[in-house]
């Protein structure tokens, strides 16, 4: 098998995690961290998950940044701008606690070391819908370190996210490859596996924390644990 590039995910495939366990005490945490400033919970979380959606379906023209902020502002004020740094705050401090509901597996670090050892170049191909510090915090809490990763998507450096396959290309345009040579591995059949193969690259489903929502056919991908992908990998 001829590649040069392999594509990994983060949350739930280097990152072993319950998405919705992490969510929930991602939240609680921000809550009560911006509680002092008059944020209300209910209102608070429901501008993230709009501003979330906003950078879904962003069409290219600006940064997930921007598509975040400019919806989170229309709802919660111009004025929630100026708590920028206290979301970083966050993000360094608070947001550090919600590790406990992860889990580890050294075999995640292994295989991105050795995969850069042979030659390999390896992106962190994460859905780009943090800033840098909490997706850098997140990579440190599965074994790695942000240096490891030739590429890693955030929200301040792409401009689409999974599950569009757009998301992919500005990957493929940002490191200069082709997607005949690159090989997506992660855990979500729709936002990995799918999207990915809609331009020509091959997959591997890593199926330690599996999701598959839309409930697809995952028969047409190789698939497995670390030791099946290191298998597929010729490690």
């Amino acid at each position: 098998m001829s590649f040069t590039t392999v594509l990994f995910d983060l949350d739930g495939t280097l990152l072993p995690m319950d998405q919705d366990l992490f969510t929930k005490h991602y939240f609680k945490g921000l809550c009560v961290k911006m509680a002092p400033y008059g944020y209300d919970p209910d209102g608070l979380i429901a501008a993230i998950w709009s501003g979330t959606k906003a950078m879904i379906m962003n069409d290219g023209s600006r940064t997930g940044e921007a598509a975040f902020w400019d919806r989170f502002a229309s709802l919660l004020g111009e004025d929630v701008r100026e708590r920028e740094p206290d979301f970083a705050d966050f993000y360094a401090n608070e947001f550090q606690a919600v590790q406990k509901t992860c889990g580890f597996n050294p075999e995640a670090g292994r295989i991105v070391r050795d995969l850069k050892a042979a030659g390999y170049r390896v992106v962190l191909a994460t859905n780009p819908l943090f800033p840098a510090i909490a997706t850098e915090s997140r990579v440190r809490w599965a074994g790695l370190d942000p240096a490891d990763f030739e590429l890693v998507t955030t929200y301040d450096n792409s401009s689409f996210c999974k599950p569009n396959p757009a998301y992919y290309q500005e990957i493929l345009d940002k490191i200069g490859a082709t997607a005949e040579e690159c090989i997506m591995v992660g855990n979500d059949v729709k936002e990995d596996m799918v999207a990915a193969s809609k331009l020509g690259m091959r997959t591997f489903l890593l199926t330690d924390c599996l999701l598959n929502n839309d409930e697809l056919d995952t028969s047409g991908y190789p698939q497995g644990g670390f030791a099946e992908l290191r298998a597929y990998l010729g490690l």
